[in-house]
Formats: C-alpha cells, sequence, structure tokens
C-alpha cells in the first residue's frame, strides 16, 4: 500500500504535490475548476497515514453526500481498510455524529429526530398558529427562511428581537420562539441545528471540545466557499489547540449566498490565521482552451476574488457557440437539434450532454421538445426519491417506532392508510394531551389501559380506532427489537395495511409506489446483521439527509440532462449548454440593484461555462415566455465578456427554427445611435402604483417605447408603455 501511494503522487503536478506534502498548521488551498482538488484532499489523507498519522485523526467534510461517498471510494482505492477508521462526510453527518454522543450535555436527547423541509414548515405554522400570526399575511416559507439565515448566523430568537430592523423581524423572533419549543417537545432539530448547536456544544464544553481537538488532529474543509459562520465555526473549534485545518474552496463558484454561505470565509481565511500556507491549483484537467479562456474572461472584472490565473494544456478546442432564437421554444428546438448532430455525426450520446438555466420554470419549453422528438431526458430537481409521499409516509413510521414522542410523524400517519381517524379526533387528541402536559403518545397508551378513571373528550367510535392505533404501534415497536430493518419493513407495510392499499389501488402510479418501497428495502438490507432497534437511527439520519444531486446515480440508460446552473456544481460534461443567457434571467432581474449578487450571478454563469469538456453552447432568445407573460429580451452582459476571437457562429442554426446571428450583435449589442432611448437596461425608476424597480430593456414602438421593468417585491417584471408609465428615474442613477 505504500508503495502505491508513493506511486500514485508521482502523478500529482507540482502544485498537487506540495498541497498533499504540507503537514502542519492552516493551509488554504485555492482550487479552479477542473484543477484535481478531490485528487489533492485524498492523497493528503493518505499522505498523512503514510507518515504515521492514525486514520481515526483524520477528518475530511465537504456539502453533499454524492461529494463525500466519491471521496470515501477515492481513499478505500488509495488506503485499503484503513480507509473505514478515518471521518469523511458532510458537515451535517459529521455534526449529527456529535451531538448523538455527546448532546446531552446541552439537552439534547441521543435519540433526537431530524425534521426535513417539511416538517420544519408544519411546526412553522404550528407556531404561528400558537403566536396568532397571519399565513396569509405572513408566509410560513418566508419565516422559516429567516429563522434558518438566524441560526446559520448563531443568531437565537432573543438576538434575532434585539437586532430587529423592522416589524417582519419581530414577528420571525416571536414564531422562532414556539418553533424550538415545538422542535423541543418532538425530540426534533432541523437542519441548521445541527450545526447551531454543535457549536453550542464545542463553546460551552471545555472537556467535549478537547476531546474532539484530541481526536481528529487533522481537519480538512471542501468547498470551503460555500460553508457559513456555524460550519465555520465547527471548523475553528475542532482545530483550535492544534490548528491543523486545511481549507480548499474557490470563491469564483461561491454561487449559495442564498442558502446563507458566506463568502468573506475563504476571502478572510489568512487575517483569522497569519500563518497559512497559500497553494494555487492552477491547471486545468477538463476543459479546453478556448473554453477557459471565455470562462477566464468572465469572471475577471468581480472585485472579490483571490486573483490566480488558471491555464491548461488541453488543445484549444472548438470555439464558443453562441446563437440566438426568436422564442424560447426554438431555442430549446435548437439546442436539441444539435444534440441529435452530435450523435449522429460526432459520436456522443445524450448522457455527454447538459442542459442548464438559471431558473426553473425555463425547463419548460424544453421538456416539450424532448417529449416532440422522443428524446428521453432526466429533469434533476424534480420530486426526489425521498420527497415522494410513499416513501415519507414509511419514513414516518420508523421514525415512530424509533422516537414514539415524534408529534410530526405521528399527525402524519396516524391515518394512513385511512383508518376513519380525521384530523377532528387528532386535534382533540393534542388539544387533550397538552390539557395534560403529557405528549400525545402518553396520551394514546391512557386511552388503550382500560383501568383508566380519565375524563375522555372521545366517543366510543373514535376510542375503539385510537386504541386500535396505538394496539399496533405498539406490535411494531416489539418488533423492531427482534427485527432486522428490511423485515420491519415488510411488517409496517403489511401490518398497516400500506401494501394491500397500494395493491388494491386503481392509481396509475401503485405500482411505481410499491418499485419505490421496494427500494428502499433494498437499502435497508445494507443493515442486515442487526435488529432495528439499532439500526433505525442510522438509516433515518441517512435518508433525512440525502442531497439534491444524489439523484445523480450512475445507471446504463442513456438520457439528456436537465439541470439549473446551481444544481450543476460540482459535475462535468463533454457539452453543456446553457440557455437563457439574457438581462433578467443571468444575471436575474433580482440581483440588479445589487453589486454583491451581481457578482455571485457572474460566477454562476463561471461555474457553467466551467463544467465543459470539450463543447460550449450559449444561446438566448430575441423574446421570452415566462410565468405567463411574453417580454422582448435583450443578451446578457456576460455574453459582452467573453472576446470575439473566442466565438464562432454554431453549426445548429443549419438544422433548426433556431438562427446564426452576426456574433457582434451578441456581444456588442450595439444600438442603434440615432435613437435617443429614454431608459438604459439597468437603470433604477419608480411607478406611481408598482413602485421602485429596475429597467430590464427598452425596446423601440410606433410613436413610443416599450419599457420592461423588474419591480421589487411581489410586483415582478411588467412591460409598459413609455408614454403612459410615467416613469420617473432615480437620482442613484447619475452617481458615478
Amino acid at each position: 500500500m505504500t508503495e502505491a501511494i508513493f506511486d500514485s503522487t508521482r502523478a500529482l503536478n507540482p502544485a498537487q504535490l506540495e498541497a498533499v506534502q504540507h503537514i502542519e498548521g492552516p493551509l488554504l488551498i485555492v482550487a479552479g475548476p477542473g484543477s484535481g482538488k478531490t485528487r489533492v484532499i485524498t492523497h493528503r489523507i493518505a499522505h498523512l497515514n503514510q507518515i504515521g498519522v492514525y486514520p481515526s485523526q483524520i477528518a475530511a467534510v465537504t456539502f453533499t453526500n454524492r461529494a463525500a461517498r466519491e471521496m470515501r471510494n477515492r481513499l478505500e482505492r488509495l488506503m485499503g481498510e484503513k480507509s473505514k477508521y478515518l471521518k469523511a462526510g458532510t458537515f451535517h453527518s459529521f455534526s449529527a455524529m456529535i451531538l448523538r454522543r455527546d448532546g446531552e450535555a446541552i439537552g439534547i436527547p441521543q435519540d433526537f429526530v431530524i425534521m426535513d423541509d417539511d416538517d420544519q414548515l408544519n411546526l412553522i405554522k404550528q407556531s404561528m398558529e400558537i403566536t396568532q400570526i397571519d399565513p396569509k399575511r405572513f408566509q410560513p416559507r418566508a419565516i422559516l427562511s429567516t429563522i434558518s439565515s438566524s441560526k446559520s448566523k448563531l443568531l437565537g430568537p432573543e438576538a434575532l428581537s434585539n437586532a430587529a430592523s423592522g416589524y417582519f423581524e419581530e414577528i420571525v423572533s416571536r414564531v422562532y420562539t414556539e418553533y424550538q419549543k415545538l422542535l423541543m417537545q418532538n425530540h426534533g432539530l432541523d437542519f441548521d441545528d445541527l450545526l447551531s448547536r454543535t457549536v453550542e456544544l464545542l463553546k460551552n464544553s471545555d472537556e467535549i471540545r478537547d476531546k474532539y481537538q484530541q481526536r481528529y488532529q487533522y481537519l480538512m474543509v471542501d468547498e470551503f466557499q460555500d460553508t457559513n459562520t456555524s460550519q465555520y465555526q465547527i471548523s475553528r473549534e475542532i482545530t483550535k489547540s492544534h490548528r491543523n485545518l486545511a481549507v480548499v474552496g474557490d470563491p469564483d463558484q461561491s454561487i449559495y449566498s442564498w442558502r446563507n454561505a458566506d463568502i468573506t470565509n475563504i476571502l478572510s481565511f489568512q487575517k483569522d490565521y497569519p500563518e497559512t500556507k497559500i497553494i494555487h491549483l492552477s491547471q486545468n484537467y477538463r476543459s479546453t482552451g478556448n473554453i477557459l479562456e471565455a470562462a477566464k474572461n468572465v469572471i475577471r472584472p468581480n472585485q472579490k476574488r483571490i486573483d490566480h490565473e488558471l491555464f491548461t494544456d488541453n488543445p484549444e478546442g472548438e470555439l464558443v457557440f453562441i446563437t440566438e432564437a426568436y422564442t424560447e421554444e426554438e431555442e430549446a428546438t435548437g439546442a436539441l437539434t444539435e444534440v441529435q448532430r452530435l450523435i449522429e455525426e460526432e459520436g456522443f450520446n445524450l448522457r455527454d450532454c447538459v442542459i442548464t438555466y438559471r431558473v426553473n420554470a425555463q425547463s419548460r419549453a424544453l421538456e416539450e421538445a424532448c417529449i416532440r422528438y422522443g428524446i428521453p431526458y432526466k429533469l434533476v430537481g424534480g420530486v426526489r426519491f425521498y420527497q415522494r409521499k410513499e416513501i415519507k409516509d414509511l419514513l414516518a413510521y420508523l421514525r415512530l417506532l424509533q422516537d414514539p414522542y415524534d408529534e410530526i410523524s405521528l399527525e402524519r400517519i396516524i391515518n394512513v392508510p385511512s383508518r376513519a381517524i380525521g384530523k377532528r379526533t387528532f386535534d382533540e387528541l393534542i388539544s387533550w394531551s397538552r390539557n395534560l402536559e403529557i405528549p400525545p403518545y402518553t396520551a394514546l397508551q391512557l386511552i388503550n389501559d382500560q383501568s383508566s378513571t380519565l375524563q375522555m373528550p372521545f366517543n366510543n367510535r373514535q376510542q375503539k380506532q385510537l386504541c386500535e392505533f396505538i394496539t399496533l404501534l405498539n406490535n411494531l415497536k416489539d418488533l423492531a427489537n427482534e427485527l432486522e430493518l428490511a423485515e420491519l419493513i415488510d411488517a409496517v407495510m403489511d401490518q398497516t395495511g400500506y401494501k394491500k392499499n397500494l395493491l388494491q389501488s386503481d392509481e396509475p402510479d401503485a405500482e411505481d409506489r410499491l418499485d419505490n418501497i421496494r427500494e428502499i428495502r433494498g437499502l435497508a438490507t445494507d443493515f442486515n446483521g442487526l435488529v432495528s432497534k439499532e439500526s433505525l437511527p442510522s438509516f433515518i439520519e441517512n435518508a433525512t439527509l440525502v442531497s439534491e444531486q444524489d439523484s445523480l446515480e450512475e445507471n446504463e440508460q442513456q438520457y439528456l440532462t436537465l439541470i439549473t446552473l446551481h444544481q450543476i456544481k460540482g459535475l462535468e460534461y463533454p457539452v453543456v449548454f446553457m440557455i437563457g443567457m439574457e438581462e433578467g434571467l443571468i444575471p436575474h432581474a433580482r440581483s440588479m440593484d445589487d453589486p454583491d449578487q451581481i457578482e455571485e450571478e457572474r460566477r454562476l454563469a463561471y461555474v457553467g461555462i466551467t463544467r465543459a469538456q470539450s463543447r460550449l453552447y450559449l444561446l438566448r432568445s430575441i423574446r421570452r415566455r415566462m410565468y405567463g407573460m411574453t417580454s422582448p429580451a435583450i443578451g446578457s452582459r456576460f455574453l459582452r465578456d467573453i472576446p470575439l476571437q473566442l466565438i464562432q457562429t454554431p453549426r445548429m442554426a443549419r438544422s433548426s427554427k433556431a438562427h446564426a446571428i452576426k456574433i457582434e450583435n451578441v456581444v456588442e449589442m450595439p444600438r442603434n445611435e440615432e435613437i435617443a432611448y429614454p431608459f438604459k437596461a439597468g437603470d433604477k425608476v419608480s411607478h406611481a402604483s408598482f413602485g421602485e424597480g429596475i429597467v430590464v430593456n427598452c425596446s423601440e414602438r410606433p410613436g413610443d417605447f416599450e419599457i420592461t421593468v423588474a419591480f421589487v417585491g411581489n410586483v415582478g417584471i411588467k412591460r409598459l408603455l413609455n408614454s403612459y408609465a410615467k416613469l420617473v428615474k432615480s437620482a442613484a442613477n447619475d452617481v458615478t
């Protein structure tokens, strides 16, 4: 094994080798796209082991289960059996492990339940009902988002209230307080709690912090540009005594501020660790020279970045294709026609190609075109496996068997399949249990206790149904102590009547739903050899923490991938089509008033471009129908950053409705100098009825001008005639 590691390191370039061989103290690896960062991380871990560091003293954390799985697979090839003793996973799984072991020190039960998105929203709605907040006036999801943002910044309800800048934050802090109470009552933690409570534990207990500092002598963090405050604090606390923190990332690929990622973590890393060793991985192994040059020119105008000059030894390859279509339907047709040509004439296959876009609404035209042409496709971000009803129902049963005090799961399945326990009965059960100050599960046991003399609010029929339900639950809990997990799933499906219900169903997807149950049962066989009581926590935790990209599993089926720019990060394809390269889409209309957001939109375009290995197509429409409205569109400002010598007119134009255009029209977007346009894209304006907004486009109309404006709030995008709109330019437009 030592010889294998030595041989493999000889294939590293000088910068990669320097990073692998850096041992002590903080290390910042600035890793450009396609520069082999995963190879560096895994080889550095193997090298640490080679020089005498025990695998159990090494931890590596990343952001998706997919990335963690790839890392573990590579480490197994490098280290063999030793790789099983190191910790490689996501921040959330790493934190969950710490809290399961030591969370009781801050009042977290060992059998806590991780609440998924639906559970969290349900609790928010309950909290709003308790605090008498009208959900029609304040959207529950907006409140949940604000709470999530606060937790990622380590702000509790009181701190949020103290920092409140308006009435909405005051409302959120009230809901936040009740939300946390309900989480505690359900023995639950949400995703943000996994991180923030771990920070709390490590900061408040010297003994526990010291234990993990001793255990993990070397910590590596991948995708460091995507960390939030909580994740950075966990990293700092774990490495505070030895400072052996190695972070890998690229500020040019920071695109998740809306998930509370903080780019300043990587930009300011050297300030926090003055002795940091900085190593640049600048050689790109993925893209052709022309694609890489296009990407470099797109990202260069950004200010918030660590300057590093990427290069590649790959051939220059094809020039970048830029074209426009009249409508989004023609745009989709043009892309698919070119996909077909690439397959028929150049030997590519469907899985070599991806079409990516800024917002989910753009997939409609693509999906319709795929169906029309008979092209199989995979829409990443559709209904995910673990979000399907039958899977969530089964997991709710299993969660209830793990923790009978989980009120969210109880509410979900108490009448699934239907057993005549309606909402009114459940509400009466909850109300009665709260009056008695006991959990609903305990209340159900009292109802089933024949010797109980308590006055109950249920009629005979209700009491009979509730008794049958708790008897069923008790039987399944007993089986959890005897059966393996796959057998327990069979018992749940059979004894609850769920399987029978699907077998007798007339619904067209009933067989697919049964197949999904079979699929998750297959996953449960990984835990064979353990009784369900022992394996349930890990199984449920894995299911809850599955990420969006985990749906992209390798299989033999050929399909065209349709995916958003945010979801494509971390992936690569021989052929990339980026559609909707227009002002208002990328950069998005909501970003135009914020320089920081414009920089993030530029990074998003850069991420999309750098996914391409050999072919890159950038498409736009002259007019686009979005959200039921057709509007004129102009090319994205990011297209202007690509030098003319890197661009060619696409061949797709000859075989589709999409048409080639003069490249200078896309890149320079000249205007007729004789026409004095009243507004230009990016102008800040105000309207008497619609309020403030940003001009997206200004086009000539007979005797008038049509102004397309993205207004703030719920107003959205409006097309207005200049002579009637009476738009007023903001004074901020004149500030230079």
